[in-house]
């Protein structure tokens, strides 16, 4: 697991300070998304379990020590405090695969104030970079209305490791399948691929290059028909079909041109062929807004490879997340900066039928008919269960997804649903705001 250095400096330093003085009593901070993207209207949460291995794994080592000692200025008074540090806390949060909208928490650390403290950085980093990734992917899905889409991200991610996780976030916001093999492997996932450009071109003809490629994968054959002149390669495969002889599981591919004007061409070509049963796979610079173009323009495409622009997210590549202090010693607080205010209190987020929300305090009594968002999932730095599995992040999905209220769910001018405060953290508020401005 990555180790306690993953952190900004200020969070050390601070941590420090606050061991100097003895400040170790209960804080609780709150992280949440201050506001959603314009083409956002809600938000899939992801990234938890990560966090949550990371905090039960905190821990310095004898190397980390000597290097903030030697290298960056700490006492030895200061390391040797860090030495028996541990996440001791608890933490609340809305499980992965859950929906919601920004000011809702999406998770909540009470813990020692420096052990709150210094994981703040690790904890944004995660989550806000796989919630942004999973959001993006869900609207993918959506966009293709049960046609399946599958993830070609893996060359333009932002890394390794963010090619693994688009690849585990897209697939527990419902996408069929990714061309990452390592990923696929380590996440039980369905591996799936094509032929790149390269591998016609090394053949003396297309239709060699396509003959080929058949003999060696009869059972799993998708021809990428557009190197040349898109519809004489479809009309390329459809002898070649009916010279091997193959029946199962054959797609044409299309990466350029106009999408829906070649969809309809090909479809039409290979039915007259007698080749219904060949799906059309669509790729190239993809995202849910081009999805819904094709399919609101009538293109008759099976399948969509969604490849950089989900990657990266690239409309909304990052989140306004924040991690805030709301209460420490027992004490509600909260920051007045403009534009920045923040809501005291450790709060719970009640959720009503129809993502029918109400943002209240922890402690409250839940309001008939709803049921708790954030849920408890470490006492004392111990998970309170086994670490969910991608299935229930998917099972969680597809149970909200059948809740959304449908202006939240349009792919053009989305609208996400309002939460109001409960009359208790609105009176707690109120009385923070009061107290903070006469004692400043």
């Amino acid at each position: 697991m990555p180790g306690a250095l993953l952190t900004d400096l200020y969070e050390l330093t601070m941590a420090a300070s606050y061991l100097r003085r003895a400040m170790t009593a209960p804080a609780t901070f709150s992280l949440t998304v201050r506001d959603l993207p314009p083409s956002r209207g809600f938000l899939v949460a992801a990234g938890i379990e990560d966090a949550l291995d990371f905090l039960a794994s905190l821990e310095f080592e004898d190397d980390d020590l000597a290097y903030l000692v030697d290298e960056v200025g700490f006492d030895r008074a200061d390391a040797e405090a860090f030495r028996d540090l541990r996440f001791t806390g608890d933490v609340w949060a809305v499980p992965e695969g859950r929906t919601l909208v920004a000011g809702e928490p999406l998770l909540e650390v009470t813990a020692p104030l420096p052990e709150a403290q210094m994981v703040e950085t690790f904890l944004l980093n995660q989550v806000t970079h796989q919630t942004a990734l999973a959001s993006k992917a869900a609207r993918c899905v959506l966009a293709a209305k049960g046609r399946d889409v599958v993830d070609f991200a893996f060359r333009r991610t932002h890394g390794l490791d963010a090619a693994l996780t688009v690849a585990r976030t897209s697939a527990m916001v419902g996408f069929a399948a990714t061309s990452n093999v390592a990923a696929a492997r380590r996440y039980g996932l369905a591996a799936t691929g094509t032929m790149a450009h390269a591998y016609i071109e090394a053949f003396p003809t297309e239709r060699q290059a396509f003959t080929a490629y058949a003999r060696d994968f009869p059972d799993r054959t998708t021809f990428l028909v557009d190197t040349f002149d898109t519809l004489e390669g479809v009309r390329t495969v459809i002898g070649v079909i009916r010279e091997l002889g193959l029946s199962e599981r054959l797609a044409i591919r299309l990466d350029s041109g106009d999408l829906a004007t070649l969809a309809a061409a090909s479809r039409r070509l290979l039915d007259d062929a007698g080749l219904s049963q060949v799906r059309i796979v669509a790729s190239g610079a993809l995202d849910e807004f081009e999805i819904e173009r094709l399919l609101d323009a009538g293109a008759p495409i099976d399948a969509f490879g969604v490849g950089t622009r989900m990657g990266v997210s690239a409309d909304a590549p990052s989140l306004d997340t924040v991690y805030k202090l709301v209460e420490f010693e027992g004490r509600p607080v909260l920051k007045l900066s403009t534009g920045k205010v923040s809501t005291p209190g450790a709060k719970q987020v009640f959720r009503g039928p129809g993502m029918a929300d109400l943002l209240g305090l922890r402690e409250e009594a839940p309001p008939h008919g709803t049921r708790l968002l954030l849920e408890q999932v470490m006492a004392g730095g111990r998970r309170t269960g086994p670490r969910a599995t991608l299935a229930d992040g998917s099972r969680r999905f597809r149970a909200d997804l059948a809740q959304l209220p449908a202006e939240a769910r349009r792919i053009t001018d989305p609208r996400p649903w309002s939460v109001p405060r409960s009359p208790s953290l609105d009176a707690l508020a109120r009385e923070t705001e009061d107290r903070v401005s006469h004692h400043r």
